[in-house]
């Protein structure tokens, strides 16, 4: 039998028809500081953030302008650092292109992007001498309040209690861009409302699936594998169990913001074992982070709660796909260890009560580890979260999945994402190119108090 508490919801299930502010302004960015192309916001490099203006550098590496005196008035300049450099703009919440002009009329780049708290958008484009290419892709800004006055439940990572204001760029009033690589080139930057068929692929999860301040999750790294139709919200966090992600609010954020034929793709498991003990993403004196209130027996309410997701998602108009929670390492053996081994066999019955698609990635990360050997130990950061490197893996290894599925999201994974096989990975750990930034860098910016100037009641 359904556990009374699914019951209730699924009896009370009702769909919000509340769609997010108005955000119909394109934005023009040209950067350096010659003369801006017309139509184009000048931004010289000396722009730092801040709210009034509304969009400038964040603190960190500060970039330098560079002028070539050669191409048009949007390509003869161009900013540059040899470390990481942040644009923020102060935007409302929704889903947009953004569109970038990379490339030095006098020499090569090489650019690497990432957005928010350091989700991969583009690896390594390069451009020749005297080139520019221009590249679009599709982002995501959210704030925690919801459409009845109330918000999420954040947590101390992601908000300060005292003052009340934003800590990350995940839930701010801003995008923010991150630029590193071996000669950055940025051009140009253009940000217009994504469009009305835009596809959104919404991810639920924990900490390995999160946007991590440093190391990687594949949740991080999935939007690297689709074109500009996709837009990839990803609102895993640190912590969550089944039952922590509604208490939290964060499942009505997700029913409040998704349309019909957009996916959620539900990753849970690693938590809902914890049967005792505190959440170290609470607060002491908050009793909702002991473990004993959201632990869920892998046999019965995980199953359950996992259907009932899918149900919900399903009666919304979205397309959910259940995913196993993936393998904990046992960095002394570099081996696969059994203690996830109840829930990741379990997400399928799930899958199958829920009658929704399903990734076995629990199995994909254990042929994996079996199959690197030694090297499998750069795949984890530590027995249980992932490396760049295995969220490297794991990305391509759901995107394969996505593709065997058949789903129609298939035909927006952009052409140059490689076949992947669990049992032979590849890139090999020797040929693993994409750049990583220093993590201090990242982390520095992410959660500097200066960064996001929004400020919310008590939540």
């Amino acid at each position: 039998m359904y556990p009374q508490y699914f019951l209730t919801i699924i009896c009370a299930l009702w769909f919000s028809n509340a769609t997010t502010a108005s955000h119909a302004q394109t934005y023009r960015f040209d950067f350096g500081s010659s003369k801006a192309a017309e139509g184009f916001q000048a931004v010289m490099s000396s722009m730092t953030y801040n709210s009034d203006r509304g969009f400038g550098f964040e603190p960190g590496a500060i970039p330098n302008d560079v002028v070539r005196g050669k191409g048009s008035n949007l390509t003869k300049d161009f900013v540059t650092s040899t470390g990481v450099f942040c644009f923020s703009i102060k935007l409302p919440e929704g889903n947009y292109k953004v569109t970038l002009t990379l490339g030095d009329p006098q020499g090569t780049s090489c650019t690497t992007v990432k957005s928010e708290v350091r989700r991969l958008m583009m690896e390594s484009l390069q451009t020749d001498k005297g080139e520019t290419q221009t590249v679009s892709f599709g982002v995501n800004v959210r704030t925690p309040q919801l459409s009845k006055g109330n918000a999420i439940k954040l947590n101390s990572r992601e908000l300060d209690y005292v003052t009340g204001i934003v800590k990350t760029y995940t839930w701010d009033d801003k995008l923010t861009l991150q630029f590193y690589g071996s000669a950055p080139a940025v051009c140009a930057l253009e940000i217009e409302p994504a469009s009305e068929d835009v596809v959104t692929v919404f991810i639920i999860g924990d900490s390995t699936v999160t946007d991590q301040a440093s190391g990687g999750t594949w949740g991080q790294y999935l939007p690297r594998w689709f074109d500009s139709q996709v837009v990839v919200a990803n609102h895993a966090e640190s912590g969550m169990t089944i039952k922590g992600f509604r208490f939290g609010r964060r499942w009505d954020k997700i029913m409040e913001s998704a349309h019909p034929g957009d996916y959620l793709l539900i990753q849970l498991g690693t938590n809902d074992e914890k049967k005792r003990g505190h959440d170290p993403m609470w607060d002491a004196a908050d009793h909702a982070g002991d473990w004993v209130r959201t632990h869920s027996d892998p046999q019965k309410d995980y199953v359950w709660g996992l259907a009932t997701m899918a149900l919900e998602a399903k009666r919304h108009g979205m397309i959910p796909i259940i995913i196993s929670p993936m393998t904990k390492i046992d960095r002394r053996t570099a081996t696969a260890t059994e203690v996830m081994t109840p829930y990741g066999t379990n997400a399928r019955r799930g899958a199958e009560l829920g009658e929704c698609a399903y990734v076995d990635l629990w199995g994909m990360s254990r042929d994996i580890i079996a199959a690197l050997g030694r090297d499998a130990l750069s795949v984890y950061a530590d027995g249980t979260h992932t490396d760049n490197y295995g969220a490297y893996l794991f990305s391509l290894g759901i995107v394969q999945a996505i593709r065997d599925l058949g789903l129609a999201l298939s035909k927006h994974i952009i052409p140059d994402t490689p076949n992947f096989d669990a049992k032979h990975p590849k890139p090999a750990l020797k040929d693993f190119t994409c750049p990583i930034e220093p993590s201090n860098s990242i982390r520095k910016a992410a959660y500097s108090g200066t960064n996001g100037q929004t400020q919310f009641g008590p939540l």
